[in-house]
């Protein structure tokens, strides 16, 4: 067991802050979340309307949270209507490759039942 944490230490500067990065992208629905705004900026029912199934008030929490990460910024724009838009910050948008990569992965490997039809394929 030594063996295998030294192992595993010398290649991670800090496992702790690993868990934190990996519990942001994993946490329900903030995956998708990301997806969405890896496109760029979007409204809030703009989001909602893309990740589907989650209430308003969840949507406004993980939001929030993501926020506090750092990840996701909220910008709201002095016009009538007022205009609120989400973007991913610098450090969001340097979780794009980690992102991509988890959906290349996804699409390889999991396979998703979709109404009678099923998404991805397992190879």
């Amino acid at each position: 067991m030594v063996k295998l944490k030294a192992a595993i230490n010398s290649k991670l500067a800090c496992p702790l802050s690993y868990e934190k990065a990996v519990g942001v992208l994993t946490k329900k629905w903030n995956g998708q979340i990301f997806l969405a705004l890896m496109s760029g900026p979007h409204r809030f029912t703009e989001i909602r309307e893309y990740v589907g199934g989650l209430s308003d008030r969840l949507l406004s929490q993980r939001l929030k949270e993501l926020e506090d990460e750092g990840v996701v910024e909220r910008r709201v724009h002095a016009s009538r209507p007022v205009l609120v838009e989400y973007s991913l910050t610098k450090k969001g948008a340097d979780l794009r490759r980690v992102v991509e990569a988890i959906q290349v992965w996804a699409d390889r490997w999991e396979t998703v039942a979709v109404g009678k039809e099923t998404a991805g394929r397992r190879r």
